[in-house]
């Protein structure tokens, strides 16, 4: 939960994004730079058709040692929710407190691409986590629901304490629901600041909804540029996502001007700000680097 107003915050955990453009055998060498700077998070994407995300995080995760890694997000059409507890039960019990773990209904156009596709994209997304949350407690679980259907499930390895899982989304009903289900909400770039407090609300009037006291911590990605010409590169790349260009939805300059940034996401409820470096980014190493080593130091 985000702390009321007067309340003391507590420090914004900071991240970066391994973009998923990056060929899988480059990953090990930015997770291992990422974790010999200190830095806090590093977040990976699944998207269709590039690095699986329980594959790369396992890889990552065995290369380094105190680097949590963030799947941000599978997309639940593609898994059979048994098997995706087994996978987060597995790298949570091989790596305690390491893995961040987001679940996502998925673009529907890759999702009609390889068969996937669901009428009802937020009842799976529901029946999908809670059926998830459940087993990763250590539950039986038996339920037949529209998608999500099993009889008498069980994990034999559940962690000793599950990891949260958190629903990567944007839109209002989806925000909702995850309040209402999820133990987290992933924001994706080109999420303003007034969009993260909007969010803020809308996971609120689910968590209320339910009855839910727990904290649902709010992690969002910003896009970030830095060197010669940082503005006009973040103008470019928010244009080519379909984002209105300037401050509202990035953070260009130097550590300062990034690590203000960064304050004004958090100020607006975002309790994790992962710094994600433009495509085609040509040191990456090197922007995990900055992130950890001089943005981090200016942060709240």
């Amino acid at each position: 939960m985000h702390p009321s107003p007067g309340t003391a915050r507590p420090r914004t955990t900071l991240g970066a994004v391994a973009l998923p453009s990056l060929p899988p055998e480059r990953l090990r060498a930015v997770a291992r730079a990422a974790d010999a700077a200190g830095l806090e998070e590093l977040w990976l994407w699944e998207d269709c058709f590039l690095s699986g995300g329980v594959s790369t995080a396992s890889a990552l995760l065995a290369s380094t040692d105190r680097l949590a890694v963030g799947i941000g997000v599978m997309p639940v059409p593609l898994r059979n929710v048994a098997l995706a507890a087994m996978e987060v039960a597995t790298l949570e019990r091989m790596f305690p407190g390491r893995l961040r773990v987001g679940v996502g209904h998925g673009v529907q156009d890759w999702m009609g691409q390889v068969g996937a596709r669901v009428d009802s994209p937020v009842t799976l997304l529901r029946e999908h986590v809670t059926a998830l949350r459940s087993l990763l407690a250590g539950s039986e679980v038996t339920t037949d629901g529209r998608y999500v259907r099993l009889r008498r499930v069980r994990l034999d390895w559940p962690p000793e304490r599950p990891p949260l899982v958190g629903v990567g989304t944007g839109g209002p009903r989806s925000l909702r629901l995850s309040g209402e289900v999820a133990d987290a909400t992933i924001l994706t770039g080109g999420t303003t600041p007034a969009q993260v407090a909007r969010a803020r609300e809308l996971i609120d009037e689910g968590r209320a909804a339910a009855g839910r006291q727990d904290p649902h911590p709010i992690t969002v990605y910003l896009m970030a540029a830095t060197g010669p010409g940082a503005t006009e590169r973040l103008e470019r790349e928010q244009r080519a996502w379909g984002h209105e260009p300037g401050p509202e939805g990035g953070a260009a300059g130097s550590a300062e001007e990034i690590a203000a940034a960064v304050a004004r996401w958090a100020d607006a409820g975002a309790d994790t700000v992962v710094l994600q470096p433009l495509t085609g980014e040509p040191d990456p190493e090197g922007f995990v680097r900055f992130v950890a080593e001089e943005v981090r130091p200016l942060t709240p």
